[in-house]
């Protein structure tokens, strides 16, 4: 079977199902496993390239950088324009036998519409599948999902017999330690909630999520209401930034009223995370993601073990 995957989630999915050889295609921003580099890009952002961010390079400094990126992105999405370009040529050439795309974010991928439309200049008839997770389950439903179709069941009941273990054990481990109020911001500039799966993680991190959007799409916050919810510790994981890009998202809120004032802010409990890799795709590394959130929650879950490099850092 010839894939095209035009998730990074989903590409993460394959290769964990061993069905990497079966990979011919990815977008621009499949970087995991690293071997995914290596496959053809059929995608490229259409946001302006001073604001793209690129993995492993701290963008260059712009004042109000998220908030650029925002107002470029709800202005496209207001016009019905795509936030992402899709080389019909190469995927013609590619002629994959299977698709996988999604519907879940408008700005997350390149659209369904894109993508079906596109299909139909292929020849021969190639399955396309959108992935619409919303919890973790769900996610473990897409994993089971892609294997069904790709004939590696029997390398998806291993992968998500390790992954639900996983999930147990670390539950049992946060089971007794206090429940912290944790607020993640998955975008800076202005402030968005946790949405989908996230809240979920950060429970089963021994948090409890405020302001949160479990199982829907992340919604806008105000400050008034961040200031009054005064969480115990914050999360900063913008979507589609890694940590070195995030970590510069950080330091704009320095400008923002409340940040100072706010409790998790003066004890020192600010966390920064590479959003893009470990928070914003629904594949397998989020079991990965839960114990991240541990360790910056809970002195006691370091004992959970080593964590993957430049995954977490203090603000």
């Amino acid at each position: 079977m010839r894939i095209v995957s035009l998730l990074p989630s989903a590409t993460e999915i394959c290769f964990s199902l061993e069905l990497g050889d079966d990979v011919v295609g990815v977008t621009h921003e499949c970087d995991y496993p690293p071997e995914a580099q290596t496959r053809p890009h059929l995608t490229r952002s259409n946001l302006p390239e001073a604001l793209q961010t690129h993995p492993g390079t701290t963008p260059a400094p712009m004042p109000r950088r998220s908030a650029e990126i925002d107002r470029h992105v709800r202005a496209d999405v207001h016009a019905g324009s795509s936030l992402y370009a899709l080389n019909g040529d190469l995927l013609e050439q590619l002629a994959p036998d299977l698709i996988i795309t999604q519907e879940l974010c408008a700005v997350c991928a390149v659209s369904y519409d894109i993508v079906a439309g596109a299909a139909k200049r292929l020849r021969g008839d190639p399955r396309i599948i959108s992935l619409e997770p919303s919890t973790l389950d769900d996610v473990f439903g897409t994993i089971q999902t892609v294997a069904d179709i790709a004939g590696a069941q029997r390398e998806a009941a291993s992968l998500l017999e390790r992954l639900r273990s996983s999930v147990a054990m670390l539950r049992e481990q946060t089971r007794a330690l206090p429940k912290l109020r944790t607020l993640l911001l998955e975008w800076t500039d202005p402030p968005m909630s946790a949405g989908h799966w996230v809240p979920e993680l950060v429970a089963l991190a021994g948090g409890e999520a405020v302001l949160a959007s479990p199982r829907a799409n992340s919604q806008t916050l105000t400050w008034d209401a961040i200031a009054s919810a005064d969480p115990d510790v914050i999360l900063i994981a913008p979507c589609g930034y890694d940590l070195a890009t995030a970590r510069a998202a950080t330091r704009e809120l320095q400008d923002a009223p409340p940040w100072k004032n706010l409790r998790a802010v003066q004890s020192g409990d600010v966390w920064v995370i590479d959003g893009s890799a470990y928070v914003n795709r629904p594949g397998p590394r989020l079991v990965d993601t839960a114990r991240i959130f541990a360790h910056a929650l809970h002195a006691d879950a370091r004992a959970l073990g080593e964590l993957p490099e430049n995954a977490l850092a203090r603000a």
